[in-house]
């Protein structure tokens, strides 16, 4: 909730924030704007998860193939970000838009979803890695990515960065690959900026370190 408040504070200030000092990859507007500002229902975005538990199953804990990504517990933040940038074409998934563009789901009801998924309890059978490049991953993780993503891997909901802690390994192996190679439009620059020089195995280590997160508290 603190971190919730701090993103209303954030919004209240909004209009004295000028583009030029907001960087593109986290700019509130548009329909973000809207469902941040909305106060969602929880019980409504149970309805509305019914059409996604097909490939996030029943409780969102998504695939351990990392097909599809564990959503239970997620910043309520950083699912409309995610789903917005996807409607808005910032960011590429073929397979989710035919089930959240805006004949399916309204702004309105993008906010409902987020905070009922946000509040699902988060399970801890995720998909791990081969567990062989450990100290590596740790290595990066502290040099490169604590900062943003929390000691524990618990993201920080007021600036959109995702909790990692309990995702899948191979989800999180695709995403890094992604945006260290430009397929992932809507991510942080910094963050391209920093894993640029990473090699696969660099990937694939701070990948495995993040999916060994037990569950963020909440």
């Amino acid at each position: 909730m603190n971190k919730l408040f701090k993103m209303l504070m954030l919004l209240a200030l909004w209009p004295a924030v000028t583009s030029a000092q907001t960087p593109a990859w986290n700019e509130i507007k548009g329909e973000l704007k809207i469902a941040l500002e909305t106060k969602g229902d929880a019980t409504r975005g149970q309805a509305a998860f019914e059409q996604c538990q097909g490939c996030h199953r029943k409780d969102a804990s998504g695939r351990v193939s990392g097909a599809y990504p564990r959503l239970s517990g997620q910043h309520a933040t950083v699912l409309m970000k995610q789903i917005a940038d996807i409607r808005a074409g910032r960011r590429t998934n073929s397979k989710m838009e035919p089930f959240i563009d805006d004949h399916v789901l309204t702004p309105y009801e993008i906010s409902d979803l987020a905070l009922y998924l946000q509040a699902l309890p988060i399970s801890t059978e995720n998909g791990r890695g081969p567990g062989t490049g450990l100290a590596r991953g740790k290595q990066l993780y502290d040099k490169d990515c604590v900062q943003c993503h929390g000691p524990r891997g618990e993201g920080d909901a007021a600036l959109f960065y995702p909790m990692v802690a309990a995702q899948h390994y191979r989800y999180l192996l695709r995403e890094v690959q992604f945006i260290r190679d430009g397929d992932r439009r809507n991510s942080n620059p910094a963050m391209v900026k920093v894993i640029h020089p990473y090699s696969n195995t660099d990937l694939e280590a701070v990948s495995d370190y993040m999916a060994q997160f037990p569950p963020a508290k909440k």
